[in-house]
């Protein structure tokens, strides 16, 4: 079988006036990545990332630490839902606010279910079943360019991983909400794919960011 490795990018600029791109310690939790899979001692066919540059910075960190495919594919298929777009539409506008994480996730949470319950009537740019569509899309096209025993590497975010593990658990709306909630920046997760389809092996793994690198363990 092959494996599909989900990383989700390191932490952005939450409150910032550019959101989507690294913060220094999000820089830092690309590198542990990387060098996290050199541990596992994992060699890559494929890598592949979203087209947002938060993504695109974490790849190009971790696998310059750990080496891989010269190229990596970008496919925006991969990037997140626009979370601006549906605060803006579902959850009365709430911004970022750097003082209160929290509590725009809280909001958020609330406005990503009614997104999912509003689904082709969302007055969103893209709608839930386009984003699960997607997602779904490119998930298979990957699974489908992997030869027996070669592996993937995708650098993507919290929202895709959440809504992948939800889908592969059985419900990719509750998983929306749920798994986003708790996924990690840098967190590592494991997908396999076979005969049988693709699997869920492990979620945010997230052992690297413990210790000396305790410092590094961010949610948002």
């Amino acid at each position: 079988m092959g494996a599909i490795y989900l990383i989700r990018h390191g932490q952005a600029s939450f409150g910032a006036e550019d959101y989507d791109r690294l913060s220094e310690r999000g820089v830092r939790q690309s590198e542990v990545v990387g060098a996290e899979l050199a541990r596992r001692g994992v060699e890559f066919t494929l890598a592949r990332c979203g087209s947002l540059s938060r993504q695109r910075a974490t790849a190009a960190g971790a696998l310059k630490v750990l080496g891989g495919p010269a190229e990596i594919g970008e496919d925006a298929r991969w990037n997140e839902y626009d979370h601006v777009d549906i605060a803006k539409h579902h959850g009365g506008g709430i911004a970022q606010d750097s003082a209160d994480p929290r509590a725009f996730q809280a909001a958020l949470d609330q406005a990503l279910v009614d997104w999912v319950l509003a689904a082709e009537d969302s007055p969103c740019a893209e709608s839930w079943p386009a984003f699960f569509h997607r997602v779904s899309g490119a998930l298979a096209d990957l699974a489908g360019a992997l030869g027996k025993g070669q592996d993937a590497a995708v650098f993507t975010s919290g929202g895709v991983i959440a809504v992948i593990c939800g889908a592969l658990t059985g419900t990719p709306e509750a998983g929306l909400v749920k798994f986003n909630r708790v996924t990690v920046n840098g967190g590592i997760t494991k997908l396999v794919s076979g005969r049988g389809g693709v699997s869920l092996l492990s979620f945010n793994e997230h052992a690297h960011f413990s210790g000396e690198a305790e410092a590094l363990l961010t949610y948002r």
